[in-house]
């Protein structure tokens, strides 16, 4: 490629290294700290800028559209308190092992160690948070930096970078030849470890595939189906990674993670042989590192992953294959299957006790509230399968986890790290980078308030998203563990909450409240047909505080009046 050797200013060449890499869209709250790179946006029409309202809602929001798109998500924010802000959806990205990139506007080099304006050795602070964390001190040493970042993000476990930028480093000129588009290595299975897996397959009597982790694909997803379906093979998927295998799929038994139906937990334990694919089965996951033994499990593991720092970091596999999941999908989809399987009538009982456990049970609610059950399993039927489900943290997501059904990769954006207020971030993402497709968030009373002013982001962009805010006056997940470790005893819990319809009908989105269980599918219905931005409060009733328990079951059957704000 040509050398280029124009002078630029530091923002110019940083944000020509971001168009080379392929970046459509960056995500930003505007800081002082960074006007160059601001400046360069202004003449690079190929990459699209969006201002959001809070730091942590936009690296929220690139978390998501790295999911989405599998790019690297960009965020652009300022030092100091923007930084700290962020530090919420760089967290969310390590965990669930998404590439990202993100950019923080620094004091000058001439302050520097001085505990400038807003000054944060940033190394020191994301040291833990990230996969890379760095400072450029040279413009002409961009383009390095920044492919550098790239292939970080993306080889091996996927995850985020940080990069700190000094505000004179933007702003002065240099001479540098840019870098060329990152093309990222792969890791592929060995024909040796192939041909061992099928020979463990072929003697196993209770085998199950678990999957989960970053850097699938849609191709990938149907590989594994193909696979799975052509040896009887029973699946699941990780926590929050449900899209993963069509939940149609006649092999699909189930999500491992919190809430898991008790016969699925059961399964894992009881096999002999998990065939863990891309997921590292943290605590979500393993049910607090019980369904599996540390170091040595009971199961025979074969566990594939990209990077070789996970493999026996906690479980020591019987096999270990470092190859990305994409590439072990295809080579798994080309193996002669068994015929026939040595473990017949396997992969159908646990399809059932899939099917058992996703029926919605009668309706719990009182009158004047919506049963989130069959709400769920209603809007699953009328839901196209490449409609995008968002949530953040919550009792609330356990309902949506549990009857709905994903049917298309990239179907749910959910983080596994258990972060409150992703839902609307990550919804105002995914209608940008994919406006054709129905996106709806939903988000707890709590969860909502964290970042729900992001509304006036999908507002001022067009993103014409539903966010179903589920609405029981509390932080219902931590009152489900009061009322179990200290029933009868709230403190701490109960929310005063405003109209949120009103609110948003403040934003200029469209805003409704739902009381009634007739009343839910057509408030969507309209939702989704008015073409804005729109919210739906659903008012539910606290003592039906999860799929499983009421506060009454917690209390051991022992009832008082619920305090509810």
């Amino acid at each position: 490629m040509a050398v280029t050797t124009q002078p630029r200013t530091g923002g110019r060449v940083l944000v020509d290294q971001l168009a080379i890499q392929g970046v459509e869209r960056v995500f930003c709250v505007p800081g002082e700290s960074y006007l160059a790179a601001l400046d360069a946006l202004y003449d690079t029409p190929a990459i699209a800028l969006t201002v959001c309202r809070q730091e942590g809602g936009a690296a929220m929001m690139a978390d998501a559209h790295a999911k989405l798109t599998g790019r690297p998500g960009v965020c652009f924010v300022t030092r100091g308190p923007g930084a700290a802000n962020a530090a919420s959806g760089v967290h969310v990205a390590f965990q669930d092992s998404t590439p990202m990139v993100l950019l923080i506007g620094q004091v000058g080099r001439s302050m520097r160690d001085r505990e400038a304006f807003q000054e944060i050795d940033f190394r020191r602070m994301y040291g833990e948070l990230a996969k890379w964390v760095a400072q450029v001190d040279d413009p002409a040493r961009l383009p390095e930096y920044l492919s550098r970042a790239f292939h970080t993000a993306l080889q091996g476990r996927p995850g985020p970078v940080v990069l700190a930028l000094p505000e004179d480093v933007l702003s002065d000129t240099t001479e540098t030849a840019d870098a060329r588009p990152v093309r990222p290595a792969v890791g592929h299975p060995g024909p040796a470890e192939l041909a061992e897996l099928l020979q463990r397959l072929s003697r196993a009597r209770r085998p199950l595939a678990i999957l989960g982790g970053g850097g699938w694909t849609a191709q990938a997803k149907a590989d594994f189906e193909a696979f799975a379906h052509a040896n009887d093979l029973p699946v699941a998927c990780a926590f929050r990674c449900q899209d993963y295998f069509d939940n149609r799929h006649e092999c699909y038994a189930g999500d491992v993670g919190l809430g898991v139906n008790p016969a699925l937990a059961q399964r894992v334990r009881e096999a002999d042989l998990l065939l863990v694919v891309g997921a590292r089965m943290g605590e979500a996951t393993s049910s607090g590192y019980s369904l599996i033994d540390v170091p040595t499990p009971r199961q025979t593991l074969v566990h594939v992953y990209p990077g070789a720092e996970e493999l026996g970091r906690v479980y020591q596999p019987t096999l270990a294959i470092q190859a990305a999941t994409p590439a072990f999908a295809a080579a798994a989809r080309r193996l002669e299957p068994l015929d026939p399987p040595p473990y017949a009538g396997v992969r159908e009982a646990a399809r059932q006790d899939y099917l058992a456990w996703t029926t919605p049970p009668a309706a719990k609610a009182s009158n004047g509230t919506v049963d989130m059950a069959q709400g769920i399993a209603d809007l699953r039927e009328r839901l196209p399968a490449d409609a995008v489900i968002c949530n953040g943290a919550g009792n609330y997501a356990a309902w949506v986890h549990r009857y709905y059904r994903y049917r298309s990769y990239r179907s749910q954006l959910a983080p596994t790290s258990g972060s409150m207020g992703y839902g609307v971030p990550a919804a105002v993402a995914a209608k940008l980078a994919a406006p054709e497709r129905p996106v709806i968030a939903f988000a707890g009373d709590g969860c909502f308030q964290m970042t729900g002013q992001e509304l006036g982001t999908a507002v001022q962009y067009g993103a014409a998203i539903v966010v179903i805010v589920v609405n029981n006056n509390s932080y219902g997940t931590i009152r489900m563990h009061q009322e179990r470790a200290y029933p009868h005893r709230v403190t701490g819990t109960d929310l005063h909450n405003p109209d949120f319809a009103a609110l948003a009908r403040a934003y200029g989105a469209l805003g409704e409240t739902v009381s009634e269980q007739g009343a839910f599918l057509p408030a969507v219905e309209r939702a989704l047909a008015a073409g804005t931005p729109a919210l739906i409060e659903v008012r539910t009733d606290l003592e039906q505080i999860s799929p499983a328990k009421t506060i009454t079951d917690l209390r051991g059957g022992r009832s008082r009046k619920l305090r509810t704000g």
